[in-house]
């Protein structure tokens, strides 16, 4: 999941196709739909992106009541509105009235905590929860921010690999050499720095133990002369989420699908290719595309239908970008790393998001 960030952003106002009443405002690669003649392009409104959860007060102030997502109607979700996806929602809260917003864009301000707003956080089933423990050796994932918003974490042309994301529950492991320590987490607990104590019902370790997860790190841990290994997967399966690529999340045949490495050597943590260190050792997410970067070509692939399974079973969630070169990206403050997210996925019905 992204980080959570409301700002004030520069619109491009674009006429609506199959509505004379209503625009969409883009915002980065996004597009919401507006109200026709509510803003003009070059002027610099507030968005407010998906999953956030909004105050009861600013949901009536903006005509939102009983329209958006989740048990109380308060959750900011994509959705198709006379035939355009639109995401997220543009305003001018009136708690931000005295706010120079044109300076507040180029300032990058947040006002998540200004106008209430939070961060929605998928519910934790039995299943993927348990008793946890303190991990401070544990190796974290990180939050991967949608390219649709941030667009310029990549160069065009760049060299990038495509691979297909996954909709089932980030596993996070991590060994620990010296004292032969395995940690196991989830991308929620991981965050905290916990780890979820051994139990033979919990998703996470059926996962590791059913693919032989640990005994890779080890042998990587000792190939490349590492104090710690972190092998971050995907579980996945029925009973996981509402796609299951034909697994069964609630057999020992559970779904794994390793996507990422990462190595403390010599007391520094280095992110490395899956498909090259794990290669023969565990299953990979597949690898949709490799060349140049391309947002169109991105958005492209990001839809269709799954590979895993390899039958074409549902759609796809959509795809993970990264440089060919691991590197440093000054729009994230760290990896160079961004997802696009299929918009069938976005707007289907009845599906599960548990973290």
């Amino acid at each position: 999941m992204s980080t959570l960030r409301v700002t004030a952003e520069v619109l491009t106002v674009h006429e609506h196709p199959n509505a004379d009443a209503l625009e969409l405002a883009q915002v980065g690669l996004y597009r919401a739909v507006v109200a026709k003649g509510a803003y003009r392009s070059g002027e610099a409104a507030v968005y407010i992106p998906e999953q956030s959860v909004l105050p009861a007060g600013l949901i009536e102030e903006l005509g939102l009541t009983g329209r958006l997502a989740g048990s109380r109607s308060d959750r900011v979700k994509a959705v198709r509105l006379r035939g355009e996806l639109s995401q997220g929602i543009v305003c001018r809260p009136k708690a931000l009235a005295d706010v120079d917003l044109e300076r507040a864009a180029v300032e990058g301000t947040d006002f998540t905590e200004a106008l209430g707003i939070t961060k929605w956080v998928p519910p934790i089933p039995p299943t993927m929860s348990g008793d946890v423990e303190s991990a401070p050796d544990l190796l974290p994932w990180v939050d991967i921010e949608n390219i649709q918003r941030y667009p310029d974490i990549f160069a065009p042309g760049e060299p990038v690999v495509l691979t297909e994301k996954l909709h089932g529950s980030a596993c996070l492991l991590t060994y620990v050499a010296d004292e032969e320590r395995v940690y196991v987490s989830s991308k929620g607990f991981g965050a905290k720095s916990l780890a979820l104590k051994e139990e033979p019902r919990n998703l996470y370790w059926r996962a590791v133990r059913g693919h032989g997860v640990a005994e890779a790190a080890a042998r990587i841990a000792e190939r490349l002369g590492a104090r710690r290994v972190g092998i971050f997967g995907e579980v996945f399966g029925a009973g996981v989420q509402d796609l299951n690529y034909g697994a069964d999340g609630r057999r020992e045949t559970l779904g794994y699908a390793a996507f990422d490495v990462s190595a403390d050597i010599d007391g520094q943590v280095r992110w490395l290719d899956a498909a090259e260190v794990l290669e023969g050792e565990l299953p990979l997410v597949p690898r949709l595309f490799e060349g140049a970067f391309d947002i169109e070509r991105v958005l492209e692939v990001a839809t269709g239908r799954e590979t895993v399974s390899g039958r074409g079973l549902h759609l796809r969630e959509g795809v993970v970008i990264r440089p060919a070169a691991e590197r440093y990206s000054a729009v994230t403050g760290g990896r160079a790393i961004a997802k696009a997210v299929s918009p069938a996925y976005l707007t289907r019905k009845g599906g599960t998001e548990y973290e």
